[in-house]
């Protein structure tokens, strides 16, 4: 199919606005070409996006929605995305690179799927309920009490470019199921696919001001996350600009929930079946071309099978189509930009200058003269310490880092600043043994299965505050309210 291209607008308490900022210019990442150019919010905009969203909470007609409400509201989301899942999968390929392989799943079913699990979990409140009763007190009079779990207030959500709507499923999805008013900010990259997300919003019938979407340079983040008139900022990103929103919202005291990078391991144990895992280990890091904070990008083999896991890793990568991310065989589609493209060939010289090698890959395909492609690589012969090891590189490449025991597997699994995610091959038990010793957000065994929506996503370290998805995403967006009183 085609979509028409339009310049991407606000969304403003219900209305929608051409921006009055300095404009963003769209590149389609398979061929360099500008697409359009999207004028942003100036500061007025943002302005009125947070005062919108102010009147809505604070007593606007989306304040007066009730869970049941809400959740027929998000469950007709759900099905608007499913609707237009052709639209949204051509300008993800389009404005992103997204293959079509993917782009379905990655931001039409997984969104779909995430958002119905918050509408029903709006119409049956947080875990242990939106009031939950609280035990006799008898010191020093008797009294009884009450928990009441109520919608945090206004919220900032920040999302990155790479998977834009499932962002706003966890996001959006979590603060509009517990009553709270939005304000969203989309990465630059991402302003069509967000634009037509946002649409669908406003189809579903949310009352004004319930959503609110702008866009534009980092002033534009910084004037959001920075605001006194939010109470909770929750981003996705970068370890860098994780740390700069902490720095707007520390002088309000405002409530942050951070999901950042990952460096994630993917352990093979001894006497793992390396044919096996060779090709779910290597899409793991090339789906999306390897633009997913959760890929497991450092592969640890025993010191014994390398030789041998790399044989069988340069052939299944080979047979990775890489090119037009309108190619229903494409695998692997073009990085992001020009500038993130040059990026990520500096880690690889810089790895090849320190004495690393590249079996597989590591250049553009002779064959894709225009945009920023990159054929799945391989990185060898490098230590754990090193930076390509260290540095999450969002693109289709992976490092194989040998170990000589699982003790000395397990240091190395857990020696990176970040702990997002983590995949275990071997026996089960064993790996599952191993899995608990792994300091992660999440941990699959043996390839795991789907993402859950009932399942939170986050983890320590420099991967982030907080949790999304699933009970713990989900309560992040309530404060408690103790009531007592004397019997």
């Amino acid at each position: 199919m085609t979509t028409e291209i339009t310049p991407a607008r606000l969304y403003i308490d219900g209305r929608w606005h051409d921006g009055a900022g300095e404009p963003i210019v769209t590149v389609a990442p398979a061929t360099g070409a500008v697409v359009t150019e999207s004028p942003s919010a100036d500061d007025g905009q943002v302005t009125a996006a947070l005062d919108a969203a102010r009147r809505a909470f604070d007593g606007g007609e989306w304040s007066r929605v009730d869970p049941a409400g809400r959740g027929r509201l998000l469950h007709r989301l759900a099905d608007l995305l499913q609707e237009n899942r052709d639209r949204l999968v051509h300008l993800a390929a389009t404005e992103l690179g997204t293959a079509v392989s993917v782009g379905a799943g990655l931001h039409v079913d997984l969104p779909a799927k995430f958002f119905r699990w918050f509408a029903d979990a709006a119409v049956r409140g947080p875990r242990d309920g939106y009031e939950e009763p609280m035990p006799l007190d008898h010191d020093p009079i008797t009294t009884s009490g009450v928990l009441v779990r109520e919608p945090v207030g206004v919220v900032a959500a920040i999302v990155a470019y790479n998977v834009p709507v499932m962002m706003s499923a966890y996001k959006l999805g979590g603060a509009l199921a517990a009553g709270c008013s939005t304000v969203l900010v989309t990465s630059p990259k991402s302003v069509l696919l967000t634009r037509a997300f946002v649409e669908l919003v406003e189809q579903a019938g949310f009352p004004a001001g319930a959503v609110n979407y702008v866009f534009g340079p980092p002033a534009v983040t910084a004037a959001v996350a920075g605001s006194p008139k939010i109470d909770m900022a929750t981003f996705t990103g970068s370890p860098a600009v994780g740390t700069r929103i902490l720095e707007l919202a520390a002088p309000n005291l405002t409530k942050t929930v951070l999901e950042l990078g990952g460096k994630s391991p993917n352990v093979l144990l001894p006497g793992t079946d390396l044919a096996k895992a060779v090709g779910p280990s290597a899409l793991r890091f090339t789906r999306n071309s390897g633009q997913a904070c959760g890929a497991t990008t450092r592969t640890l083999v025993p010191r014994a099978d390398v030789d041998e896991y790399v044989a069988l890793s340069r052939e299944f990568l080979g047979t990775l189509p890489v090119g037009d991310p309108f190619d229903p065989a494409t695998v692997i589609g073009p990085l992001s930009s020009a500038e993130h493209s040059a990026n990520v060939q500096g880690y690889l010289e810089r790895a090849v200058d320190g004495g690393a090698a590249i079996p597989v890959g590591g250049t553009r395909p002779a064959h894709l003269a225009d945009g920023f492609f990159l054929e799945a690589t391989l990185v060898t012969e490098v230590s754990n310490s090193d930076e390509i090891a260290q540095d999450e590189l969002f693109a289709p490449v992976g490092a194989i880092i040998p170990y000589d025991d699982v003790e000395d597997a397990v240091r190395i699994a857990n020696d990176v600043r970040f702990a997002l995610n983590a995949n275990v091959w071997g026996p089960t038990t064993e790996a599952i043994a191993f899995a608990r010793r792994v300091r992660s957000g999440t941990v699959t065994i043996n390839g795991g299965g789907g993402m859950r929506a009932d399942a939170p996503w986050g983890g320590p370290g420099a991967s982030g505050i907080g949790r999304e998805g699933g009970e713990e995403g989900f309560r992040e967006f309530f404060e408690v309210k103790h009531l007592q009183w004397p019997l």
